[in-house]
């Protein structure tokens, strides 16, 4: 039996499957844990049942996705409103340096899933789909390229992605922990056993907002997004012109980086709060329909080049964070706090750094160095890098 869902009942069946999510998630600590989004939750359960249907006649549902590329793209909107430079040279020369090793392992992990897709006979594109794509970019730009790449012909890229960015959410708060710990008793480094408030505002789309709502500020914040997205859509038609291949999103990223640029030289003050938490909100729809839509049968066939694929981007994080990142960073405990925070977001997101960081100052003293820097390069900068670094290596081998 077939059920064919339009738009308004897509949608409510995706607010079902989000709350049934954020419930289970409270339920299971693990999930919380290891900051596994509700809408991952909710959606993954979804798929796995769709799953079973499939496989034994039952039942399958199509649903009707057509606010799905919206949500996408208001979200990493408000990603590119987040770009601000002068945050970047308020955080000083570590924050470069952290970036620039941030960018290195963004281009590392696309390398090793290319070459590995390749050993395995397999298109070199699906190596994205374990690479930096769902391990630095997480759910999110799974569900962005995912699609894009199914398009050119790469067979359950999105199913994979999700599959590498769940895997990654997991591994990464374990490496990063472990890797930390080991610098800093093999090295015998010098801690700082000592409490300080460690409140850092760090974009985190799955926390309550408990801001005062405001109408005026809430318009004024989606105003700014469709602003942004409209250009953007400019923008995207005259880089497809030049025949470049790229998720739509990025004009609306980039024309959202120009403004926020623009409104910090003429000191006009945009509503960052109302615009994240709008992204937010988009991010949620956005990840639970493109959860709902996984075909989990495409995995049989890959199962084995995937966990080997995952397992050596393991290794690699390992090594990055341990034998080089440590080393650039200083070789100190601050340095140790850096590589359990890029391990977090590396294979994870943000919240898995902070996560991470957490876990370490409350036990070894405080950092101040990391807890500044990291929130500005995972939430603010890394994302919009990534997104171009995995477009070019789409054009060198699509």
């Amino acid at each position: 039996m077939e059920i064919k869902l339009d738009i308004f009942e897509t949608m409510a069946l995706a607010t079902i499957v989000f709350y049934f999510g954020a419930y289970i998630r409270k339920r299971i600590k693990v999930l919380e844990k290891y900051c596994i989004p509700s809408a991952v939750v909710g959606g993954m359960i979804f798929s796995i049942i769709m799953l079973v249907c499939k496989l034994n006649g039952i039942l399958t549902i199509s649903l009707d996705t057509t606010l799905q590329q919206v949500f996408m793209t208001a979200f990493f909107t408000s990603i590119g409103y987040t770009a601000s430079f002068r945050l970047l040279k308020q955080g000083g020369v570590k924050v470069i340096i952290f970036l620039i090793l941030s960018t290195i392992l963004v281009i590392t992990q696309n390398i090793l899933g290319v070459s590995l897709a390749s050993a395995f006979k397999l298109n070199p594109l699906l190596g994205l789909t374990t690479g930096s794509i769902p391990l630095v970019g997480g759910h999110g730009t799974s569900g962005s390229f995912g699609p894009l790449l199914e398009g050119m012909g790469v067979k359950g890229a999105t199913t994979v992605a999700f599959a590498s960015a769940t895997f990654g959410l997991v591994m990464g708060s374990i490496l990063g922990g472990f890797a930390a710990k080991t610098l800093i008793e093999r090295n015998k480094l010098k801690t700082v056993k000592e409490y300080r408030d460690k409140t850092i505002p760090v974009s985190d789309f799955h926390q309550d907002n408990e801001a005062v709502l405001s109408h005026k500020k809430l318009m004024n914040g989606a105003a700014w997004i469709f602003l942004a997205m409209g250009i953007g859509a400019i923008i995207t038609k005259f880089m497809e012109g030049l025949g470049l291949t790229f998720p739509s999103y990025i004009g609306a990223m980039l024309a959202a980086a120009i403004i926020k640029n623009i409104c910090d030289l003429r000191k006009v003050k945009l509503e960052d709060k109302e615009i994240e938490t709008l992204g937010g909100i988009s991010l949620s729809f956005f990840l639970s329909l493109a959860l709902m839509g996984l075909k989990l049968w495409e995995l049989f066939d890959l199962a084995l080049p995937l966990i080997i694929m995952l397992i050596a981007q393991t290794i690699l994080m390992f090594v990055f964070g341990y034998y080089i990142v440590f080393r650039v960073m200083g070789k100190d405990y601050e340095a140790a706090v850096f590589v359990s925070a890029l391990s977090g977001f590396g294979m994870g997101s943000t919240a898995n750094a902070v996560a991470n960081m957490d876990a370490l100052t409350d036990k070894y003293g405080f950092a101040k160095t990391p807890y500044l820097v990291v929130p500005i390069v995972g939430c603010l900068f890394i994302d919009f890098i990534n997104s171009f670094v995995i477009t070019i290596f789409i054009n060198i081998f699509g």
